[in-house]
């Protein structure tokens, strides 16, 4: 998979961020992008092969490997970081609108990206759409494999197994470790879009009560 255009768009994106917001676009890059192409995305690269049960019935493992694993890790984990990005376009295209405008001639405004106005409403959106998307992909995670853990071990009894049957996952423990590494990131990226979310609130509540303030004394 090309991860390009995913590159691209944190890059735009980043030019008319926050702080904070920038801290998100390094965490996203860094953390969660290079890391899926430099290590996870070949740690289950062969996770179907490598899925063995102490049985040889034709059908019989590749039912319990679906079973236990109806989505791949991986795949999901692909789907998340593309999801949680999307929202950021928003900002983008909102800024792209802006600078159209501004080559018509119409000034309406000093700085195209400066987070305020409509803008402003645009990306206090993307926030809450990238909070609740996180916020979505752990629980279905959490739902899907029944918590945050590779066992070393399952049982299947599913058909055409015909009894109880013992499979193997491969390297569970690494696994495990990198499932905990998209969680840690995942609730990190909630806790910034939820901080910046809360600081532009703050922000521009003050500067509200700041110009009636002003409007009321003059």
């Amino acid at each position: 998979m090309s991860w390009a255009f995913l590159r691209d768009l944190l890059s735009g994106v980043n030019k008319y961020s926050t702080g904070i917001g920038r801290i998100w676009v390094a965490v996203v890059f860094m953390f969660r992008l290079l890391v899926y192409v430099a290590a996870a995305e070949n740690i289950w690269k062969h996770e179907h092969d490598e899925f063995e049960c102490n049985i040889k019935q034709p059908g019989c493992e590749n039912v319990c490997f679906d079973h236990f694993f109806p989505v791949s890790h991986i795949r999901l984990w692909a789907l998340q970081l593309i999801m949680v990005s999307t929202p950021s376009l928003l900002v983008v295209f909102h800024v792209a609108y802006r600078e159209t405008r501004e080559k018509h001639n119409q000034k309406l405004y000093k700085n195209p990206g400066k987070i305020d106005g409509g803008l402003l409403c645009t990306y206090l959106i993307s926030l809450i759409l990238k909070t609740g998307l996180e916020i979505v992909f752990l629980v279905l995670f959490y739902k899907l494999y029944d918590g945050f853990k590779i066992p070393h071990l399952v049982k299947c009894d599913i058909k055409p197994c015909p009894s109880t049957v013992d499979c193997y996952i491969s390297k569970p423990t690494e696994k495990r470790i990198f499932l905990y590494f998209l969680v840690a990131t995942s609730c990190l990226c909630i806790v910034l879009n939820l901080g910046e979310l809360s600081y532009l609130i703050f922000k521009y509540s003050i500067k509200c009560h700041l110009k009636r303030h002003v409007k009321k004394q003059q």
